[in-house]
């Protein structure tokens, strides 16, 4: 703890959680539009081929592809989680229980990322 004045400051993670959240937002407005569009309406019509296991492989094969997939998927969970959070807490009336809610909402973005981490890599 900080003091400040005479008074103790306590720090929050409050900030750095509001920056994944803005984070994940942004990915997800620029980047998730792009993957429904291909994978989930102009492959699916035929207008676009849809990718070779050999490709994809390919694909897959560079690290900084890997990398960017699960910075995409780490940042879209915790903008998930921080909006589960704050639309449980006060739509639904549940603030008293922050602690445990925020516990499985930022646990669960963990343990995405976790997982994204050992498939990729």
């Amino acid at each position: 703890m900080r003091r400040a004045e005479g008074v103790a400051v306590r720090r929050t993670p409050e900030p750095y959680l509001w920056l994944l959240f803005s984070g994940g937002g942004v990915v997800a407005a620029l980047v998730l539009p792009v993957l429904v569009l291909l994978f989930g309406v102009l492959m699916p019509l035929g207008v676009v081929d849809w990718p070779t296991a050999g490709h994809l492989r390919g694909l897959l094969g560079n690290v900084l592809v890997r990398l960017a997939l699960v910075v995409v998927v780490v940042l879209c969970l915790f903008h998930a989680a921080h909006r589960i959070r704050h639309t449980s807490e006060e739509l639904l009336g549940l603030a008293r229980f922050d602690l445990v809610i925020a516990l499985f909402c930022y646990g669960g973005a963990i343990a995405g990322g976790v997982i994204a981490v050992m498939l990729m890599f």
